[in-house]
């Protein structure tokens, strides 16, 4: 199988060859190679290790790998979903390096990680990893394999040390972490030694040629797919988004620079396009863009879009779309209810929403995917109301229209306004209603899973003492009675599950990742926070 996989690769760059001492190194994603061959963060990153002559990469997924270096130096992960760090402990255990990065020796490789769910908090996963990367890996990247060849044949603990000074690398083991109790909440967190810095920035390229595809193979999930990032972060700041507040500033592809010419690379090897971005057609020339795709040279191009905001949905968009092989589109409108959009700063109305629809039918497209969210700050049994009479109105106004709500629960997330605020309790009874009364209007509804939002809340507000229960879980399954299981084995030594999901924190709380700094200061992002409470304190008055 492996060999077959490999050779259905075709590369758009030229991988270097290693020079004689060249840093053995195994760059691993902890899935299966469909899935991670599909992750453009995880592309790039390889790409980047393997066109530089100073390291020696090879690839490792749960299902294949290419020839593997016997003594690596160094281990690496992208992570892109929280739960497969199940796949990272065993793929550790099957290269005999002990899952537990204080158990490794000078002998073992340092294992560092990188990708979206390590820079947002890696403090449930800080006891598995020596070395975690925060932030854009195009500047991050090659300033950590410069650091480390200045140490390369020190002791592990120098090595450690002398990487912790790079910008942006955290070094878990080089921060304490002390707690008011074993089951309370943090009382500080602070550098192990003097000369390690007292907080770790997030990595920001600020460039404007961004990402492309640096591989197409029809062994992808997104068969013979070629994606490129049209924007990076989102302008809107809707208070919940991680995808927003962690990334930013938003910044956008050069048309001239970066766009033209790397989609017209990724054409000479397929004809599937995928365009990527929290908010692609906010790109200031995604209408040039389109005229550019327009050309009858693209004729036979299949493109994709990645979730486009609602009010940018024109009859014109729709049709273009629709004539590159597109059936549907997907925009986020999260509720019905205007008053609860004013709460999350979703700045969008009713009528745009039923405008996109009409506009889509216009153009052609026989689908409109809405993604909507319940449980969040401020919600009322109203708000679920007007979601479905939402639904309604847009059935009447594009008869035909093929209406999908996808719908999750609110999960807080570090970094934004609203990761002081825990899971709302009555979310499960909420998608519940809201699937019984849009069913009964013959209208198309997916919920996502409650007790994966819970698992995933917990992650994303857990602090270091997450590892010890993680290990755990990991071998009674992936259920949530797994994870209440693992916390009453644990019990006495870290708080219950309900500390980390659903309550509401304390704005003076040392969170998880109070050393870790995120693209805003913690006073903007309270300040964002009060904005939001203000404007629902005062609904609840007005009531």
């Amino acid at each position: 199988m492996t060999a077959s996989v490999f050779s259905a690769e075709r590369l758009l760059f030229t991988p270097a060859t290693p020079d004689a001492g060249a840093i053995p190194t195994i760059f691993a994603f902890p899935n299966e190679y469909s899935v991670g061959i599909t992750s453009l963060g995880y592309q790039i990153v390889w790409a980047n290790l393997a066109m530089r002559s100073d390291v020696w990469v090879s690839r490792l997924f749960t299902d294949t790998h290419e020839p593997l270096p016997a003594s690596p130096e160094l281990l690496g992960f992208s992570i892109s979903w929280e739960l497969d760090y199940v796949n990272i402990l065993s793929l550790l255990e099957s290269l005999e390096i002990p899952i537990r990065a204080a158990d490794r020796t000078d002998n073992h490789p340092l294992v560092f990680g990188g990708g979206p769910v390590l820079t947002a908090n890696p403090e449930p996963f800080a006891g598995f990893f020596d070395v975690i990367l925060l932030g854009d890996g195009e500047n991050l990247l090659g300033d950590f394999i410069e650091a480390y060849k200045q140490v390369r044949n020190a002791g592990r603990q120098t090595q450690l040390r002398h990487l912790a000074q790079v910008p942006g690398v955290y070094v878990p083991s080089l921060y304490e972490v002390k707690y008011i109790s074993p089951d309370g909440p943090i009382a500080s967190i602070e550098p192990a030694f003097p000369d390690i810095p007292a907080t770790v920035a997030k990595q920001t390229y600020r460039g404007n040629v961004l990402s492309a595809s640096s591989v197409v193979t029809e062994k992808a999930a997104w068969e013979n797919i070629y994606m490129v990032e049209v924007v990076r972060s989102c302008p809107e700041m809707c208070r919940f988004c991680l995808a927003s507040y962690l990334t930013l500033p938003f910044r956008t592809a050069s048309m001239e620079v970066s766009l033209i010419p790397a989609i017209e690379r990724g054409l000479e090897v397929t004809n599937r396009l995928g365009l990527l971005g929290a908010s692609v057609t906010q790109h200031p020339e995604f209408d040039s863009l389109l005229d550019y795709l327009s050309k009858p040279k693209f004729d036979d191009v299949r493109l994709s879009i990645a979730s486009v905001r609602t009010n940018t949905v024109t009859e014109s968009l729709a049709k273009i779309l629709g004539n590159r092989g597109t059936k549907s589109l997907t925009i986020a409108i999260e509720s019905g209810s205007e008053r609860l959009r004013k709460i999350i700063n979703k700045k969008l109305n009713n009528e745009e929403i039923i405008q996109a629809a009409v506009n889509a039918k216009a153009g052609g497209l026989t689908g409109l995917k809405l993604y909507g969210m319940v449980g969040l700050p401020g919600e009322e049994p109203e708000d679920l109301e007007e979601t479905v009479a939402m639904m309604r109105s847009l059935k009447k106004a594009a008869p035909g229209l093929r209406l999908t709500l996808g719908c999750s629960t609110f999960v807080p997330k570090s970094h934004t306004p609203f990761q002081w605020f825990g899971v709302n309790s009555l979310a499960e009874k909420r998608l519940k209603s809201l699937e019984k009364q849009l069913r009964s209007h013959g209208l198309d509804f997916r919920p996502e899973s409650y007790n994966w939002s819970v698992v995933q809340a917990l992650i994303s507000r857990g602090d270091r003492r997450l590892s010890d229960l993680l290990e755990l879980v990991r071998h009674y399954g992936d259920s949530l009675g797994s994870y209440r299981r693992a916390f009453k084995e644990l019990r006495g030594k870290l708080p219950e599950m309900d500390f980390y999901v659903h309550t509401n924190w304390e704005l003076e709380r040392v969170l998880p990742w109070s050393h870790l700094q995120g693209p805003l200061p913690v006073a903007t992002l309270q300040k964002h926070l009060a904005d939001a409470t203000a404007y629902f304190k005062e609904v609840e008055q007005a009531s």
